[in-house]
């Protein structure tokens, strides 16, 4: 479980949540239980703590 410090990071990542970057430069997040598309982030770089697709893990929530 991903806890945030309070000082603009987080400890540990985000579980059953993977993101991936369109070819328009946006990522976006997918839930790895259900396969579903999330929340596209509107600023720039990635989300925080949350694995990049494919990151090589065999996750128990996929």
């Amino acid at each position: 479980m991903a806890k945030n410090t309070g000082n603009d990071h987080r400890r540990g990542a985000v579980t059953a949540r993977t993101q991936f970057q369109h070819s328009n430069g946006m990522f976006q997040k997918r839930d790895e239980r259900s396969g579903q598309f999330m929340e596209v982030k509107q600023s720039t770089g990635p989300f925080k703590g949350v694995a990049k697709e494919p990151d090589g893990r065999d996750s128990k929530n996929s």
